[in-house]
């Protein structure tokens, strides 16, 4: 077994660097525009400084998250952070739980806790879970991908880390973001060891293959995407085709890193501008220093090169993976109202055997973060009729 405990325990001597650095931070001299408008709100940008520097405790941050059982374990020559926490119940069922970005595993820390004990939170002890929440590679305290390209192989880690690591041969995914198109992977190459799985988006890369016979509601979702990367998708594109000049930029500056950081969770969230009406300094910056501590801004955009510079050679091979699994996986979706994209369940269902659509009532892109009791109650229900294949 390669599996060892892991404690986040970040050295002094960084913690102090990054103090330093907030100290002198240069910010724009006209820094007093209170709106979102053009990105970050300057005024918002010093408030939230301000407090990183004076009030945010990193040590309460960290023994919070060191509460949870972490682990690190080689697989396939790489180095892989995750948590794993047992569920309370006569028979829990493994799920892995996927994260995406700008977020990190961070993001299930609201829901960890409401899946692996639901009888403490007013759920039936039967619908307890094993749960395992990995750091994608390149994030957090998982190592950088050696390669360009290795988005398409993370579900292959995934299994062996299940499967051989932990000794799960049968068990359910949950993801969002990245995270669904690792899951959408784990299922398309596993489909034998995947049960079931359950998703909060549609992989928005779909929409660059040709389709047709479209509905009315699926014509208007794709003109609604297009829109949206007009819109609001600058920073995929520079992710994706200049990653590293940007890297070298917020690697260095943890008020660049912020900004770049916190606009996203303004924009793709559920709350009407206000962004500390779903999450407060705490959550925020606590998501913003792990990046910091850990020096993977740059990692975590390789996803989006992946993506942007994959050959007709690896969309092929995508396309062939269709056939094995991921149309054979049962698949559930929870569609929240603030999500960045709304594609019709017809949509999905050219490309998944959709069991299960829903409808939530508030809610965006951090869905885990924002609403982890409607979360995770949709996950229970999905997953309660597929825990006698376990």
């Amino acid at each position: 077994m390669s599996v060892e405990p892991f404690v986040i325990d970040i050295p002094e001597s960084i913690l102090d660097d990054l103090h330093a650095r907030l100290t002198v931070t240069r910010l724009d001299p006209n820094d007093s525009a209170t709106d979102w408008d053009a990105g970050t709100s300057p005024a918002y940008l010093r408030e939230l400084l301000d407090y990183w520097q004076s009030d945010f405790d990193w040590r309460a941050q960290e023994a919070n998250i060191n509460r949870f059982a972490q682990f690190r374990a080689r697989v396939d020559g790489s180095t892989l952070h995750f948590i794993h926490e047992r569920g309370k119940g006569p028979a829990p069922l493994p799920l892995i739980l996927t994260h995406g970005y700008p977020d990190s595993f961070l993001r299930f820390q609201k829901l960890i806790p409401l899946l692996i004990d639901p009888a403490a939170h007013g759920g039936n002890e039967r619908d307890a879970f094993d749960v395992v929440v990995p750091s994608l590679p390149g994030y957090a305290f998982s190592d950088r991908p050696r390669d360009v390209g290795q988005l398409f192989h993370i579900g292959k880690l995934w299994y062996k880390l299940l499967h051989e690591e932990l000794g799960y041969k049968k068990f359910v995914a949950h993801g969002g973001d990245w995270g669904t198109t690792v899951t959408v992977n784990l299922a398309r190459s596993h489909p034998s060891s995947v049960i079931a799985m359950h998703l909060t988006d549609v992989p928005f890369w779909l929409t660059f293959q040709k389709t047709s016979n479209h509905t009315p509601a699926e014509e208007k979702f794709l003109a609604a995407t297009q829109q949206f990367q007009m819109e609001e998708g600058a920073y995929a594109m520079i992710q994706g085709t200049r990653p590293q000049t940007l890297a070298d930029g917020l690697n260095d500056s943890p008020a660049g890193l912020a900004a770049w950081l916190i606009e996203k969770f303004q924009r793709m969230s559920d709350c009407d501008g206000d962004i500390e009406s779903r999450f407060t300094k705490d959550e925020l910056l606590a998501n913003v220093t792990l990046y910091w501590v850990t020096q993977t801004i740059g990692s975590s955009f390789l996803p989006y090169y992946d993506i942007g510079h994959a050959g007709a050679g690896t969309w092929i091979a995508e396309k062939m993976k269709d056939l094995i699994g991921s149309t054979k996986v049962p698949a559930a979706f929870a569609r929240f109202p603030k999500e960045m994209t709304h594609p019709p369940r017809e949509w999905a269902e050219r490309f998944y055997d959709v069991q299960r659509w829903t409808d939530m009532p508030r809610g965006g892109h951090f869905a885990a973060m924002e609403e982890p009791e409607l979360l995770a109650e949709d996950i229970r229900v999905f997953f309660r009729d597929y825990r006698r294949a376990h």
